[in-house]
């Protein structure tokens, strides 16, 4: 049998694996080819050393295998992984051990059974690791994540790219709806055109149709010259309309005129313009329930609806929270030269987030985060309130004692000086404490003979841990709290001065 061209690869359809039949049994392959040919599934029938030419060529190929003079079929299961086999005959079922081994098939051939292994075959061959390898050399700008959701957003950008299909990209808003419409039209054999934004919702009514297509000088008052409208300025490229939701009724007519004959007038004008734009549209809307309530044209939704993209929310990724946060920090330090870092269990309470504001709130928190904690570690308890999901303990830091007593000491003169500029007129609280005349051993003015101050802070310490401690009945972390002190810190105040309660 002399090798034929490749059909499939020929045709242009390089994505769809090739079919090939390897059968000995002359009478069932014929039978096949005949089932296939019916179905319009291009096919081959090739010998044994024909099939492995071309698996070592092209290995991602769908081989329904039956019977060979040599039992040879275990090791060409082996030797090509990345090929799909489909078993032909009862005699195959041991093959079905192999992953590569998707499906049995046994005559009479059903069309059923025959159309949902080829499925699965293809499926195999669309998911194989080194294809995913192969769909992530696309470059994308600004899709940041390998979540599931964002790899599924990520395929249906790569479909749908090359064809000049209307997409809907639906999703809550700040969950980066234009980015998606950005890199389909990057990815475009538009790429080289312009791609023109405009938001629907924050153009009023009266200027949109302007807007949109564009006047003639003297079409309106204030219409001083002629003008451009963004479906002339998108010409040859992608033209994306945010927040279609929020278009009015009469300009959604329009619309949907230009999207059915593909041209359009300036507004005050009687020249048709040949409207050569790719159309990406999108909305936070629920633009089935705007139909039922009469607020969005049905015939427009379905103009617009050919290919539905659904950007997930962050809370349905949050696997990607680290991933998005590196990339908007580098974002963001090309603008205030500063960095932030999160520490593991900060960056797990983010992930415990619901964010409703979706990565415009993450990004909103980064730029917060940067302000305040500038080239930083920022822990669960640096967070704001709302985002701190994990009760975890933080770190108080225990000072040398050589450093408290020269704080306790900078205060005891600090609220002496205080004392003389107020005339004596009000005590601080703590120098009314310290000072006062109940105070036992207390004094306010330093004696002529001097002291020893380490010792007189001692006691002084000594004094108040024990009042607090009697106060409370000797319940530490109470005594502690009214001290201002870790119970730790009491703890070993109390082994240090010999301060247990006597029994």
């Amino acid at each position: 049998m002399q090798l034929k061209p490749d059909k499939s690869k020929s045709s242009g359809m390089s994505n769809t694996p090739s079919i090939y039949i390897v059968d000995e049994q002359s009478g069932r392959s014929s039978r096949l080819s005949t089932v296939l040919s019916f179905l319009n599934e291009p096919h081959q029938q090739l010998s044994l050393q024909e099939l492995q030419q071309r698996l070592t060529a092209e290995p991602s190929a769908v081989v329904l295998l039956g019977a060979l003079s040599e039992p040879v079929q275990a090791g060409l299961l082996k030797r090509y992984p990345a090929t799909a086999f489909l078993l032909l005959g009862e005699t195959q079922q041991p093959l079905l051990q192999y992953a590569n081994a998707v499906g049995l098939l046994t005559e009479p051939f059903a069309y059923a059974s025959l159309t949902q292994l080829l499925r699965d075959a293809q499926q195999y061959h669309r998911l194989l690791p080194l294809q995913r390898e192969q769909n992530s050399t696309l470059k994308f700008d600004g899709m940041v994540g390998n979540s599931a959701p964002m790899q599924q957003v990520r395929f249906l950008i790569s479909q749908v790219a090359k064809t000049d299909a209307n997409v809907l990209v639906l999703g809550p808003s700040g969950t980066g709806k234009e980015v998606v419409a950005r890199n389909i039209h990057l990815l475009s054999n538009r790429s080289a055109g312009p791609f023109v934004p405009i938001n629907c919702g924050a153009i009023p009514a009266e200027l949109l149709e302007s807007e949109l297509f564009g006047h003639e000088k003297g079409a309106f008052t204030g219409a001083i010259s002629t003008r451009k409208g963004r479906f002339e300025l998108a010409q040859g490229g992608t033209l994306f309309l945010d927040e279609i939701g929020d278009m009015p009724l009469n300009m959604q007519v329009k619309l949907l005129r230009v999207l059915q004959e593909r041209t359009y007038e300036r507004v005050g004008g009687t020249t048709a313009i040949k409207a050569d734009v790719r159309i990406v549209a999108a909305t936070h809307r629920d633009l089935e329930q705007m139909i039922s309530d009469n607020s969005f044209r049905e015939d427009l939704y379905y103009r617009l609806n050919v290919f539905p993209i659904e950007t997930p929310a962050l809370s349905e990724r949050s696997e990607d929270l680290p991933l998005l946060i590196s990339e908007l920090l580098k974002r963001q330090a090309k603008q205030s030269q500063a960095m932030v870092k999160f520490t593991e269990h900060a960056m797990q309470s983010l992930q415990l987030h619901s964010w409703p504001g979706n990565v415009r709130e993450l990004a909103n928190l980064l730029e917060r985060m940067v302000i305040m904690y500038p080239d930083q570690v920022v822990d669960v308890a640096e967070l704001p309130q709302k985002y701190r999901h994990l009760d975890i303990d933080s770190y108080v830091p225990q000072y040398p004692e050589s450093l408290q007593e020269r704080d306790l000491l900078n205060e005891l003169f600090q609220a002496t000086d205080n004392d003389s500029s107020d005339d004596d007129s009000s005590l601080d609280d703590n120098a009314d404490n310290l000072f006062s005349s109940n105070a036992a051993g207390a004094i306010q003015d330093l004696p002529e003979h001097g002291l020893d101050l380490k010792e007189y802070l001692a006691e002084l310490e000594i004094r108040f841990i024990s009042q607090a401690l009697e106060r409370h009945e000797f319940v530490v972390a109470r005594a502690a709290e009214v001290l201002g002190l870790r119970r730790t810190t009491l703890v070993e105040k109390m082994r240090k001065y010999n301060l247990g309660k006597e029994e």
